[in-house]
């Protein structure tokens, strides 16, 4: 193959299938960037048995194409050598098994792997894939993929359980401790209902992909596999096989008290007050409701104590104790893009629910430490 081609082009789509190659290097192929090159342009396909990148340059935008082919060439340094180059414009070609990128100001050589090695990756699409605006589908994986469990004993929490009814989509993520809610409105119904698994690192990595632009993609969804398609690229990951628990009774439907405070400054409160928690505590924060005061506090043994009171409004004249981790409080706050939150309350064991005062379609879920 021998190709010319300016470096900006080729630089922006290695920058999208850079997130699956694979850095465990147990096959070395998998380390690698499969280049095809034919005709009508250039092929670009990197996967890590996770997941799987596919993107395309047309001819349009490709100088010369003298010489079509294909190679696998080692992905950490071809990326390096692309990203380094200070010439507008390079020629890629090969010579057997080596790969020769070329400049103005000189020449640099890799060896390749013949492209025969590399997994045949089928990227399947449907007639009728489900449509998502791209800054929607990034918002939902970021207001539930950090309540995924990172225990691979339980290898289904370590996902985002999708399911589809009608045209009703709901994200749930939880690592038993937990639990992150999204329910969104699609434009068009489905025809059949959908429950999937995708696991969360995978959607992580999709989302360092996807641009703000307020554009539509397709997913498109299968036994094994979910592929979200773009303008860019073809994105396919793969599907966690186990049943995702019922999570449908966690969230209680009554409460004994629900408290309604400005999001931010709850926030800052937490994040102040938790300065003397770590880890081996659980990030140990207590709440203290009485009348119309809510007192947060923190306690270490070894250096101090931190204490902070808040005016709150609440619905009943109920008081109450309870006790959570600051960090998954503080994580769960995060995802909430409002002024006012509610804060519902049962009692000191019972599930927190936190849900802004406009917007039910995200619920964030922290279960309690029992101190009191």
């Amino acid at each position: 193959m021998k190709i010319t081609i300016k470096k900006n082009i080729l630089s922006e789509k290695l920058n999208i299938i850079s997130k699956a190659i694979s850095t465990k290097n147990i096959i070395p192929v998998l380390a690698g960037i499969k280049l095809d090159l034919k005709k009508e342009g250039i092929f670009l396909t990197t996967t890590n048995d996770e997941i799987a990148i596919e993107t395309f340059i047309d001819k349009s935008n490709i100088k010369n194409i003298e010489e079509e082919g294909s190679i696998v060439v080692p992905g950490k340094y071809f990326l390096d050598i692309i990203r380094k180059l200070e010439d507008k414009e390079i020629t890629i070609q090969t010579d057997g098994l080596r790969v020769i990128i070329s400049t103005k100001r000189g020449e640099y050589s890799l060896n390749g792997i013949n492209s025969i090695e590399f997994p045949n990756i089928k990227f399947d699409t449907q007639e009728k894939p489900i449509t998502i605006s791209q800054p929607l589908l990034k918002t939902i994986i970021g207001q539930t993929s950090f309540a995924v469990s990172t225990q691979e004993s339980r290898p289904v929490l370590t996902g985002i359980l999708f399911q589809i009814e009608d045209n009703i989509l709901q994200c749930i993520a939880t690592d038993s401790y937990r639990l992150a809610k999204k329910i969104i409105h699609l434009d068009n119904p489905v025809t059949s209902k959908i429950n999937i698994v995708v696991p969360g690192k995978n959607l992580v990595e999709l989302t360092r992909i996807l641009s703000d632009e307020e554009k539509n993609i397709e997913l498109h969804i299968f036994s094994n596999n979910i592929l979200v398609k773009t303008d860019e690229m073809l994105f396919q990951s793969r599907l966690l096989n186990n049943s995702y628990p019922d999570t449908s009774k966690l969230i209680p439907e009554e409460f004994e008290v629900t408290i309604i405070k400005d999001l931010t400054e709850f926030y800052n409160a937490i994040d102040r007050v938790a300065l003397l928690t770590d880890e081996k505590d659980k990030n140990l924060v207590k709440m203290e409701i009485e009348g119309t005061t809510m007192t947060l506090s923190s306690t270490s043994q070894e250096i101090g104590k931190m204490e902070e009171q808040l005016e709150i409004e609440k619905d009943k004249e109920v008081d109450m104790k309870i006790a959570y981790s600051s960090k998954y409080m503080l994580e769960a706050l995060r995802t909430l893009k409002c002024d006012k939150i509610e804060i519902k309350l049962n009692s000191e064991i019972k599930p927190i629910i936190i849900k802004s005062t406009e917007d039910d379609n995200l619920i964030q879920l922290v279960l309690p430490i029992k101190t009191f």
